[in-house]
């Protein structure tokens, strides 16, 4: 057990949603580049309607399931991967928060898995898992508690 990390405290609200931000915009980025790739490989039609406007239509394997599901890795790929890696995305690096398993240390696969299967069904219950913070006496989630994951405050020593 890692003793530095079992002193710091777990995470407020306002610093995870601030981390969440700042993900979003890079998750943003990821995703338009990811769809830029296939969207220059996959290069749709054009045609002429009767007005005389252009008209261009997408690839038929970018408006479908199986386009929605590569999205949807794509988003999986980049929390497991940062969560696995170092316990922490670049939002988390920037508001100090790191996310450890009961063992303090980074998550395995499956619980970075479970943990963004469980923050998903947080925030669509209107966001409910992560208002339960305020009244957890351990200030946890409900995908923190679910996923035995935490996320922590790290103070400037504890930064790496």
């Amino acid at each position: 057990m890692n003793n530095t990390l079992s002193s710091a405290p777990n995470a407020g609200l306002v610093k995870r949603f601030a981390a969440m931000l700042y993900d979003t915009l890079l998750l943003f980025g990821v995703l338009f580049t990811a769809t830029l790739i296939p969207a220059l490989l996959l290069s749709g039609s054009q045609q002429q309607n009767a007005n005389g406007d252009v008209v261009h239509e997408l690839h038929p394997l970018m408006t479908g399931l199986t386009f929605q599901l590569y999205l949807l890795f794509i988003v999986v790929l980049f929390f497991s991967v940062f969560w696995r890696k170092q316990g922490q995305t670049l939002g988390m690096q920037a508001w100090k928060l790191k996310l450890v398993n009961r063992h303090n240390q980074a998550p395995t696969i499956t619980e970075c898995l479970l943990r963004l299967l469980y923050a998903t069904i947080s925030f669509a219950c209107l966001g409910m898992g992560y208002w339960w913070l305020w009244i957890d006496k351990e200030q946890l989630t409900w995908h923190d508690r679910w996923s035995k994951t935490r996320v922590l405050q790290l103070s400037k020593t504890q930064q790496q």
